[in-house]
């Protein structure tokens, strides 16, 4: 593996921050000498998309709250990231808007009430559409991995469903599992 490539763990991303810091996202990076940073590029409220509603158990065209974000390492787009709530936990909150949570969005569900408890986790790879390839600046013929990301509460309901798309070439994904 060469230094661009990029090993990720979703467990930072599972819990708060904590104590009013910064974006997980910019700590990890920081965490490991590089500069993570985001471009959130829309929030708001939308009709759930088919995958979106099965993941976050609503029907198909019921109202969610997004949060669009193209996320950058070094100056270089590295995923594009779709956040989904269900609307009536995300909406009037700072999920529905374009401004950084601070903390992060797991710390302002917890403010709410709402604590991640289980996550699941689907990976996938194929070709990226068009738009996909000129928003992570990859060639034609370069995959990318999407991953499919449920966080749910002490009662099995999602909180949160995360739509995430990396260039394959630059991304190595590590999970690491603890027995007993």
């Amino acid at each position: 593996m060469t230094d661009d490539v990029w090993i990720s763990t979703s467990t930072p991303y599972l819990r708060s921050a904590g104590g009013g810091r910064g974006d997980v996202w910019g700590e990890e990076a920081a965490a490991h000498g590089r500069r993570g940073t985001q471009r959130i590029v829309q929030a708001g409220e939308m009709a759930a998309p088919e995958v979106v509603a099965r993941l976050l158990e609503v029907e198909a065209g019921a109202a969610v709250v997004v949060r669009r974000r193209i996320m950058y390492l070094d100056g270089q787009p590295c995923e594009l990231t779709d956040s989904y709530y269900p609307a009536h936990i995300a909406v009037g909150t700072g999920l529905a808007g374009t401004a950084k949570i601070r903390g992060g969005a797991v710390a302002l569900l917890a403010e709410l009430g709402y604590v991640g408890r289980r996550v699941r986790e689907d990976v996938t790879a194929r070709m990226p559409d068009e738009q996909e390839r000129e928003l992570l600046r990859t060639a034609e013929l370069e995959p990318v991995m999407c991953l499919e990301r449920v966080i749910l509460d002490g009662d099995d309901r999602p909180i949160q469903v995360d739509l995430i798309t990396m260039p394959a070439h630059r991304r190595r994904l590590r999970y690491e599992l603890r027995m007993g």
